[in-house]
């Protein structure tokens, strides 16, 4: 196998498999810029898209100031293209993390960009429940933390599906982190193949993405219809 990726994939092959450059840590940078951030910002987009519904109008908060402010800011952040949000976020970025470039500095951009995606997304989920569970839950003297557990139990098979959309989105979102020198498989595919004219490079880090992109669905999928019991 190994003689046959040196014989045919020349430029595949030099990349070396754990080398500073090489695959596997490409894969791990992906895999790391990918995880963190929707730790971050999926915390983030979650809380917002719950504080959204709750303080919408005929919410259980309702609050037409706090809901138009974060209706705003989620509208606001979700607008900027992300490879412009990348430019516009460094010196917060190298504030927070002490960095501009790296693995570790795409994490903030990353994060603030995957946060009202997902936040619009649980959004739409939560105010898709059926009414009448809230309110049987308000009429037999639920708190709102009781409340809250309720959204989230009966929204969790479709909040599972949005979560695996938003982590494929930011997958893809990684790629145009190479901006900044991020590493991982997308800045793989542009500066060590398309920039070098190494088409074997490219095809091979397009398809790691593919399969992870495969992984992330088919994960997403299997959870989904484990739960969802409707």
């Amino acid at each position: 196998m190994l003689e046959w990726i040196e014989t045919y994939m020349p430029n595949v092959y030099r990349m070396g498999w754990d080398t500073q450059t090489g695959w596997l840590t490409a894969i791990n940078a992906t895999i790391y810029m990918t995880g963190w951030s929707f730790l971050f910002g999926g915390l983030l987009g979650l809380i917002t898209g719950l504080l959204l519904v709750l303080t919408a109008p005929r919410g259980v908060l309702e609050n037409k100031y706090v809901f138009w402010i974060l209706d705003k800011v989620a509208s606001l952040f979700r607008a900027i293209p992300f490879i412009i949000l990348l430019a516009f976020l460094n010196p917060v970025t190298r504030a927070i993390v002490g960095t501009g470039i790296g693995a570790k500095a795409a994490l903030v951009p990353l994060a603030l960009s995957v946060f009202p995606f997902y936040a619009r997304q649980i959004q739409v989920v939560l105010s898709e429940l059926d009414r009448g569970v809230i309110e049987a839950a308000q009429a037999s003297g639920a708190t709102i933390p009781d409340i809250i557990g309720v959204y989230l139990r009966e929204g969790l098979p479709d909040i599972i599906r949005v979560t695996t959309l938003t982590l494929i989105s930011l997958v893809g979102y990684t790629a145009m982190a190479g901006a900044i020198g991020s590493g991982g498989l997308g800045n793989v595919a542009i500066s060590y193949g398309y920039n070098r004219f190494a088409d074997d490079v490219t095809l091979v880090a397009t398809i790691l993405i593919l399969v992870m992109i495969f992984v992330i669905q088919f994960v997403g999928d299997f959870l989904t219809k484990k739960i969802n019991h409707r």
